[in-house]
């Protein structure tokens, strides 16, 4: 069952992404948050992270969250602006003064090294896109009258509050409808719910979804499949048994045309072995391999993934392609600073296509 994207030439854009978006404050370096004397400002959010990806590799993209109409929303509004994503449906949100009824939601994060994990402490209650309500956006004028080939979106943004599980189900089931591709990121946060919430929220959105990612924990969190014999602290991954865990699932939901998780052996905090791997149309790709992989920052390695593998559906390369260029882009944004990618697609091609580190000169 291969997916069938929208044309080009039926749609004003080709990738949106529903999810919170969310001010970094890290320390410079490898400093602890309560001994720092500075702080680096990023801009980033799961689902956020894809939409910009894909614009800078030349797509098409858009975002839709809440905002606050002060000077922290501006820095996302700045920050969209630059890579030239579409947030004419985003909700902004009047700040009144102190924070009580919306705003900016902040994540403090530590980036770790060697025995030390990164760290990220979530400072996002009240936030505006938690307050986000059914009937906020026009779905029909976005996925209709406008058309958008790709949909993503994910449990990051259904786990936020009650409203936002709605407002993910009314997305999901009018981008289904307009006959646009819907991804959805597993993303499964002990913080902000429980797995018996995120199943009961999850399993009823499954049927308008194409394409499922996470990994072993998610799945089992998220929609309560089991991956028999794996411990999922463990840092490493046993394929075959997630592959017989995959299997059921598109058993169990034949409407999934795609299926993908990362791969990750954490040796250190800077070191990991990174690949990933993908069931599409009744087979699995194996991602390339990036053995002791050399990270600056992990933050947002998967959302690098996934819109590396979107990029390679919406340019129509084989799956192999699309696999390989996920794991290579996520590869590629864990060596910046930041959440979000500053990869052109001139280097993610060269690296996917196995190309090496040799300096250019």
């Amino acid at each position: 069952m291969t997916l069938n994207i929208r044309p080009t030439s039926d749609c004003e854009l080709d990738q949106i992404s529903l999810g919170e978006c969310m001010v970094r404050l890290s320390p410079p370096g490898h400093g602890r948050i309560e001994f720092t004397s500075s702080l680096e400002v990023w801009v980033g959010g799961g689902e956020y992270n894809v939409a910009y990806a894909l614009s800078r590799l030349g797509h098409r993209t858009g975002w839709v969250g809440g905002l606050v109409d002060n000077p922290v929303g501006s820095i996302i509004v700045n920050h969209t602006r630059a890579a030239g994503l579409d947030i004419d449906h985003a909700v902004t949100m009047k700040y009144d003064g102190v924070g009580r009824e919306a705003r900016i939601g902040l994540n403090w994060t530590e980036v770790g090294t060697g025995p030390r994990g990164s760290v990220t402490l979530y400072d996002r209650g009240h936030s505006a896109t938690s307050k986000m309500q059914p009937g906020d956006v026009d779905w029909k004028d976005l996925f209709e009258r406008r058309g958008v080939r790709w949909l993503h979106t994910g449990g990051i943004m259904a786990a936020l509050s009650e409203s936002c599980r709605e407002v993910v189900a009314e997305a999901v089931k009018a981008a289904h409808a307009a006959g646009t591709i819907v991804s959805y990121d597993l993303n499964f946060r002990s913080k902000l719910w429980s797995s018996a919430e995120a199943i009961a929220t999850t399993k009823p959105l499954v049927p308008y979804i194409d394409c499922l990612i996470g990994n072993e924990e998610d799945f089992q969190k998220v929609l309560g499949y089991s991956v028999e014999g794996v411990d999922v602290h463990s840092g490493s991954l046993d394929t075959g048994a997630f592959k017989t865990m995959v299997e059921k699932v598109v058993g169990d939901f034949p409407n999934i045309k795609v299926v993908g998780t990362t791969l990750r052996g954490v040796k250190t905090a800077l070191v990991n072995d990174w690949s990933a791997i993908m069931w599409h149309d009744g087979k699995f790709y194996d991602g390339i391999d990036f053995p002791d992989l050399e990270i600056e920052d992990r933050v947002g390695g998967g959302d690098g993934f996934a819109s590396g593998f979107i990029h390679g559906f919406l340019n129509g390369d084989d799956p192999q392609t699309c696999v390989n260029t996920g794991v290579a882009h996520g590869a590629m944004l864990m060596t910046t600073r930041g959440d979000t990618s500053q990869i052109t697609a001139a280097e993610l091609a060269h690296v996917a296509g196995g190309g090496s580190a040799r300096i250019i000169r």
